[in-house]
C-alpha cells in the first residue's frame, strides 16, 4: 500500500512518515498542494493524508480539485481547526475522513485501515449527461467543469433529473422526490426551484438542458422535446 501525505511542517511530516512507514505503508511526502495535485496525478496512491493550513492553497481547495478532476482516492484530513464547520466543509469537499490534532498514532492508523478497506471507487459513482456531472456521495455538481453551488433541494431535484435524463417527469414526480412528506407545497414551487436550477445551470449562455414540456413537466435533454414550451 502506498500512501501520500500532504503536509507543510516538517517535524510533523517526517514524524507520520516514520509512524506510518512503520506499519508497513509506503509513504510519500509533499508539502504543498500543488505538489500534490501534480504528485496525485502521476501516481496511482491507495490513500492520502492532507493538512489544511498548507502554503499555496488550502486543503480544502485540494480535495474539491482533485475530485472535481475525477480523482478516488480515499483522503483523510489531518488538522488542527476541530471546529463542527471545518469538519463539514472537509467532508463536503470530498475527504472521506477527519481527524483533529493533537492526535494518537493508533487512532490514525486505524482510520487508514479502514479507509484501505473501502471497495475501489466505491465512495462516490459520478452520474453524467452532456457536460452536467453530479456526485451523490460527496453532494457536489458541475457543469463545464464548474462547480454548481446548489442548495440541497436544488441538488436533490438536478439529481432526480439525472437518474432519468431524456425523461419527462410530472411536477407531481418532483414534488414526490425532492421534498418529504411533511412539506406543505406552494402553488408553484416547483417552478420556482426550476427556475432556480436554470439560473446557476445556464448563468453565462450556456445551451439550456432543462426543458419545460407543455402540460406535463420537465425534461433534461440536450434537445428540447417537440411539445416543449
Amino acid at each position: 500500500m502506498r500512501l501520500l501525505i500532504v503536509e507543510d511542517e516538517p517535524e510533523l511530516a517526517d514524524f507520520l512518515g516514520r509512524a506510518i512507514r512503520r506499519a508497513n505503508w509506503a509513504v510519500d511526502l509533499v508539502a504543498s498542494g500543488r505538489d500534490a495535485l501534480a504528485a496525485l496525478t502521476v501516481t496511482p496512491y491507495d490513500l492520502v493524508v492532507l493538512d489544511l493550513g498548507l502554503p499555496d492553497m488550502d486543503g480544502f481547495e485540494v480535495c474539491r480539485r482533485y475530485r472535481a478532476a475525477g480523482g478516488q482516492t480515499p483522503l483523510l484530513v489531518l488538522t488542527a481547526r476541530a471546529g463542527l464547520t471545518d469538519r463539514i466543509q472537509g467532508l463536503d469537499a470530498g475527504a472521506d475522513d477527519y481527524l483533529t490534532k493533537p492526535f494518537a498514532v493508533g487512532e490514525l492508523l486505524a482510520r487508514l485501515r479502514a479507509l484501505a478497506r473501502l471497495p475501489p471507487a466505491s465512495h462516490d459513482v459520478v452520474l453524467r449527461y452532456a457536460d452536467v456531472e453530479l456526485a451523490p456521495a460527496s453532494r457536489r455538481a458541475w457543469r463545464g467543469g464548474r462547480l454548481l453551488r446548489l442548495t440541497a433541494r436544488e441538488f436533490a431535484f438536478l439529481e432526480y433529473l439525472l437518474r432519468s435524463p431524456e425523461r419527462v417527469v410530472s411536477r407531481g414526480q418532483i414534488l414526490e422526490h425532492v421534498w418529504d412528506d411533511n412539506f406543505d407545497p406552494i402553488a408553484n414551487a416547483v417552478d420556482v426551484l426550476v427556475g432556480r436550477v436554470r439560473r446557476k445551470l445556464d448563468p453565462d449562455g450556456s445551451a439550456p438542458l432543462i426543458h419545460t414540456v407543455r402540460g406535463v413537466g420537465y425534461c433534461l435533454a440536450v434537445r428540447a422535446p417537440n411539445d416543449a414550451a
